[in-house]
Formats: structure tokens, sequence, C-alpha cells
């Protein structure tokens, strides 16, 4: 029955406003995913961009803020690396400066000794035998958490077991 639940569409750009503020209040979005929304409800390109715009004049919307509180959480909540974090962000559409600002929230310390914990938690788990094959499913994993080669290489080379 869910599956024929009717999309909600709105046409009065004063009442999406009014939602869409509410929206971006319950957590920081991005300029995409509110523009997606607003066409979703099937509102005009025109009244979606004066939407976005006194969004944005309101300050319920800011790119800056919404990729440094994105960067943030993903790095301490699902221990994600810079390389997927930006390919993240990228893909929101979130220009470079924003990546960039984003990023720097990252402390190089606390990046490099969660690099090193994931890299010894993965190394209890895996059955491997075979020091090689095991070093390269670790680097595999690691690289797949969006962590940079170089790093991992370093990591990995640096704890010899």
């Amino acid at each position: 029955m869910e599956e024929q639940k009717k999309k909600m569409k709105i046409t009065d750009p004063a009442l999406a406003l009014v939602k869409a503020e509410a929206w971006c209040a319950l957590q920081e979005r991005c300029q995409q995913e509110v523009r997606d929304k607003l066409y979703g409800w099937g509102l005009w390109p025109d009244a979606v961009e004066n939407i976005i715009a006194e969004l944005i004049s309101r300050n319920f919307l800011d790119e800056e803020r919404f990729a440094k509180a994105y960067a943030g959480g993903k790095f301490r909540q699902k221990h994600w690396g810079r390389v997927k974090i930006k390919l993240e962000l990228k893909k929101r559409k979130v220009s470079d400066y924003c990546i960039r600002k984003g990023l720097a929230e990252i402390d190089g310390k606390d990046y490099l000794a969660t690099l090193r914990k994931l890299a010894a938690e993965k190394s209890r788990t895996i059955k491997e035998k075979h020091y090689l094959k095991k070093k390269y499913k670790i680097m595999t994993y690691l690289a797949g958490k969006g962590y940079e080669q170089d790093l991992v290489r370093e990591i990995m080379c640096g704890d010899e077991d």
C-alpha cells in the first residue's frame, strides 16, 4: 500500500518556502538536496531558485557549513577517509572551496590514528594465513573506506606483523 502513497505536490512558493525551512532546520542540507526536493514537489525552476536564494539569505542553507558537518560526521561516525568524503561531496555538487573547508575540519592526528585502528581491527578479523594476501585484503578494505593509497601503504609497511 505504501507504494501507492502519493508524492506531495506543492505549487505555492510561499508554502514551499515554509516547508523547506522546516526541512533544512532538521539537519544541514546542501543546495542540490534542497533543489531536488523542491523539484520533487512540482515547483517550477524560477520558484526553486528563488526559494534557494531565500533559504541562503535566511541562513537555513550554507554549503560551507554543510561540507564541514558532512565531512566531520562521516569521518567520526563511519570512519570514512578523505577520498570518499570528497567524492560524496562532489556528487552533491558542493564547490571545491567548500570541500576543502570541510576536509580541513578533520584533524590529521585523529585521521592517522583512525586509519591505524581500522587496519588493526581488520587484521584481527581476516582469517587469511598468507601474509601478503592478508596485507592486500587490509589495503583494499582501507582504500574502500576512502583512505589515500600513500597513507595506507605507509601504515601497512610500518606495521609489519
